[in-house]
C-alpha cells in the first residue's frame, strides 16, 4: 500500500501574502493532488520565528530573516499525500529563486533569496516539527473523496 498520508509543512511568508499569491499557491497544491488539512493567517512574534529557524541562529542573515518574517502575516498550511514533502519542495524550487526553473512557485513569483515566497519543510523529520509548532492544535483529518482519482 502506498503512503498517501506523509505531511509537510508550507507556508507563504509576508511577501507572498503582501503579493496576494496565496490563492494561486494554495490552487498549485490542490491541483497537484495534495489534501489540505490545516490552514491559518498567522502574524508571529520573533520569538514564534526564532523557535520555527533555530537551524540558522548564527547565520549573518538571521536577524534580518526574523525582522522581515515578523513584518506581516503568514499563511501556515499542513497538507498531505504521496511525497508531500519532496513534492512540495521541488513544486516551491531553488532556495534562490535565481536557479528556480519557470513553472516553480519561486521561480514564476520571486526574484530574490531573502523575499523568496514561500517555506517548504526539507524533511519529513522537520516537517512533523513545524505542524507541531505552527499547530498545536492538530489538523483536520476527513476523506478526500478524489483520492481514488488521483492515486493508483
Amino acid at each position: 500500500m502506498v503512503n498517501n498520508a506523509e505531511r509537510t509543512y508550507i507556508m507563504v511568508k509576508p511577501d507572498g501574502v503582501q503579493r496576494g499569491l496565496v490563492g494561486n499557491i494554495i490552487g498549485r497544491f490542490e491541483g497537484r493532488g495534495f489534501k489540505l488539512i490545516a490552514l491559518k493567517l498567522v502574524h508571529a512574534t520573533p520569538e514564534h520565528l526564532e523557535k520555527h529557524y533555530e537551524d540558522l541562529e548564527g547565520k549573518p542573515f538571521f536577524p534580518g530573516l526574523i525582522k522581515y518574517m515578523a513584518a506581516g502575516p503568514v499563511v501556515a498550511m499542513v497538507w498531505e499525500g504521496l511525497d508531500a514533502v519532496k513534492t512540495g519542495r521541488a513544486m516551491l524550487g531553488a532556495t534562490n529563486p535565481l536557479a528556480s526553473a519557470p513553472g516553480t512557485i519561486r521561480g514564476d513569483f520571486a526574484l530574490a533569496v531573502g523575499r523568496n515566497i514561500c517555506h517548504g519543510s526539507d524533511s519529513v523529520e522537520n516537517a512533523e516539527k513545524e505542524i507541531k509548532l505552527w499547530f498545536p492544535e492538530g489538523t483536520v483529518q476527513y476523506t478526500h473523496d478524489l483520492a481514488g482519482w488521483i492515486f493508483e
